[in-house]
């Protein structure tokens, strides 16, 4: 379980173009922040976590949008 602040913390290491979004392609750019991701939303890859949360209209994911899907997973703390 993650904290908002940790969660935070981790979108932003993802953010690599500090756009206020990460794509599908920084969440691959680094494998073990993706991994915690991945976690704390159950989800198994970066193209789940976008289409099981209806996230695909662009093909990134905003800080709100991610938290809402820590929530929903029950791991925010």
């Amino acid at each position: 379980m993650a904290t908002e602040q940790e969660l935070q913390s981790l979108f932003n290491n993802l953010d690599r173009d500090q756009d206020g979004k990460v794509s599908i392609n920084e969440l691959f750019l680094s494998p073990g922040l993706s991994a915690i991701i991945l976690s704390e939303t159950n989800t198994t890859s970066p193209q789940e976590l976008l289409s099981r949360y209806g996230l695909v209209e662009d093909g990134s994911i905003t800080f709100e949008e991610l938290k809402e899907v820590v929530e929903k997973a029950n791991n925010l703390t």
